[in-house]
């Protein structure tokens, strides 16, 4: 068979990235770098009949511009379908976002993150499908998946339906650093939110008759700190991570409206983490029975107590592929022919990939020249870049 040509035509690739980088297209708005992908795909080639929009977006209990953009190849050659996949979508830091490059890096010229997560993968797979076309080089059923609001819960890949993805066997997912890295698990989590409804009163006049909301929460998460229930948490032979990320008033507001009026009112919103899903619940389950209890322990001089209505929501199973299963092999066979060492890792973070394989789909997860994502020092690494792109097609014509 012909070999692919891995010495590839990397300006246009870098060309490709920086143009995607360029699109805003911040969690929820993903509309614009999916036209813009649809644009680049029929350039190179791809049949528009090939290429559509599903209708995630519908069933996303979040406002979501579009649904996942789905390309559906036929193979050159027989053989399962393999599955290369991406989100479209950038954290809300990166709104607004103008990258430059210099030298080996792409960086944003702003105060702003740049969306190299996950702009590289985007670009990686677009160069992927522009490199089989041009070249004409055989490979087996494809399907590109990007997909959308990954950034705030994994919502697209959680609502994919395998039909329109051809049923694949496999699955590769471009979303990280070095494209040595191949991370084969990650953590499940759930994220839980209260609403502690207290009583106001005159702070200066009658405070006894208020019931104040913040202490309740203030009471609850001291609790759940002293006993180890906060950042880093390890009982027993269990670990994982809790944290609280939110506390406010209704409709995005401040909690309570001024100094001199007990605080009526308070939203607490936080989340657990653990590769043990029994765990995550029992973290979840910790923070309700603090609330509840400070909830009883904060009285008015009446005895009335506050009330605490909690919610929860599984975010995403964690899982964890063999080492030795044929997708982690396939993809450490990949990262040698390209004159790299493997690492298999695990991470504490979501990903795409955990949905994909809670659908039946192992996912095998790798990087395209990601730095220091989420924040203003965010950059692009284009010699990782360029190897992602080699990764992603030494995996689609492996085995041809």
């Amino acid at each position: 068979m012909r070999e692919p040509d891995f010495a590839l035509d990397l300006e246009p690739a870098v060309d490709r990235l920086l143009r995607f980088l360029a699109v805003e297209g911040v969690t929820g708005q993903e509309k614009a770098i999916g036209e813009e992908v649809v644009r680049q795909l029929v350039d190179a080639g791809v049949p528009r009949r090939a290429i559509r929009f599903d209708r995630a977006n519908d069933k996303i209990p979040l406002p979501t511009q579009t649904g996942n953009l789905i390309v559906t190849l036929p193979g050159t050659l027989p053989g399962p379908r393999r599955l290369f996949m991406t989100h479209l979508d950038t954290v809300p830091l990166c709104a607004g976002a103008k990258p430059v490059r210099r030298g080996q890096r792409i960086e944003a010229a702003g105060e702003t993150a740049l969306g190299g997560d996950n702009r590289t993968g985007v670009a990686c797979l677009v160069t992927l499908v522009t490199t089989l076309v041009r070249q004409k080089l055989a490979h087996p059923p494809l399907t590109l998946l990007f997909t959308v609001r990954e950034e705030s819960g994994l919502w697209g890949a959680r609502h994919v339906d395998l039909a329109d993805l051809g049923d694949p066997a496999e699955a590769y997912n471009v979303d990280g650093g070095s494209p040595s890295d191949l991370t084969i698990g990650a953590v499940g989590a759930e994220r839980w939110e209260a609403e502690i409804i207290g009583r106001a009163a005159h702070a200066g006049v009658h405070p006894e008759r208020g019931v104040s909301a913040t202490v309740v929460a203030s009471l609850a998460l001291a609790e759940a700190y002293r006993g180890g229930w906060f950042g880093k948490v390890r009982q027993g032979a269990n670990e994982g991570t809790a944290n609280v990320g939110v506390l406010g008033g209704r409709d995005g507001k401040s909690a309570g409206d001024a100094t001199n009026v007990v605080t009526d009112y308070v939203q607490v919103r936080g989340e657990a983490r653990s590769h043990a899903m029994s765990f995550v619940r029992t973290i979840t389950n910790t923070y309700k029975e603090a609330l509840r209890k400070a909830a009883r322990e904060v009285r008015d001089d009446r005895g009335r107590g506050a009330k605490v209505r909690f919610r929860s929501r599984r975010d995403y199973y964690p899982f964890h592929l063999r080492p030795a299963s044929p997708v982690v092999r396939r993809a450490e066979a990949a990262v040698v022919r390209l004159g790299h060492q493997p690492t298999l890792r695990v991470t504490n973070g979501g990903l795409d990939a955990n949905w994909l394989v809670r659908h039946g789909v192992p996912t095998v997860t790798f990087g395209a020249g990601q730095r220091n994502v989420h924040t203003v020092e965010e950059y692009v690494d284009l010699g990782d870049f360029a190897n992602g792109c080699r990764m992603a097609l030494a995996l689609a014509t492996q085995d041809v």
